[in-house]
């Protein structure tokens, strides 16, 4: 209000901050310190305010029963996190460890009461170029005029590498926007097997 008043003078700066605002887009200086994101301002607020709740009943009441993975700042980390507490937990060379992934057949964390023993339950992942097919359990056809479709919940297993026996699944590979990785990997998450036609 300085700046409107002419207390102080409009810096490049905020005269950016200002057209961004006025033209319903994220601040580049905002963009800066916040995670990967292709929204508009309007859909990055809502994502802000739900990130903020998920890390506030984290730090309230423990880890959420079920991970919206889509409002970490580097959810990579986490992954890496589940693999290494089990690794500990079990005697498991932590180089030799992967992460299983089972799509489960609950549509939302309201129908889920407690976190598995081992690994994690995610949400917020989205298919692109495909559908999923609850009553099959297995990937389908995207259908016609959908772009995207929402993943039911996920579950992560920390599992050795040399248990894991794969037959009939696609390597899927989760990214944090829909502008995928770049030509150094950022911006994949992690790569997820899921189930096909057999």
């Amino acid at each position: 209000q300085s700046t409107w008043a002419g207390d102080i003078g409009m810096s490049a700066e905020l005269d950016d901050l200002s057209t961004a605002l006025f033209n319903g887009q994220l601040p580049e200086s905002w963009r800066k310190l916040a995670p990967a994101t292709q929204k508009n301002l309007s859909s990055w607020m809502l994502h802000f305010l739900r990130r903020h709740a998920q890390y506030s009943e984290w730090v309230e009441h423990g880890e959420p029963t079920v991970m919206w993975l889509s409002g970490l700042h580097v959810p990579e980390a986490y992954l890496t996190a589940l693999v290494q507490t089990t690794c500990r937990r079990e005697g498991w060379p932590l180089d030799k460890s992967t992460l299983f992934t089972e799509v489960t057949g609950f549509a939302s964390a309201a129908q889920i009461d407690e976190r598995p023993a081992s690994g994690a339950y995610i949400q917020g992942l989205f298919l692109e170029g495909a559908s999923w097919d609850p009553a099959r359990g297995r990937l389908a056809k995207q259908e016609p005029r959908t772009l995207l479709q929402e993943l039911p919940i996920l579950r992560l297993v920390p599992i050795e590498r040399h248990k894991l026996k794969l037959q009939n699944t696609f390597r899927t590979p989760v990214y944090v926007t829909q502008a995928r990785a770049d030509a150094m990997g950022v911006g994949l998450v992690f790569e997820a097997d899921l189930a096909t036609e057999a």
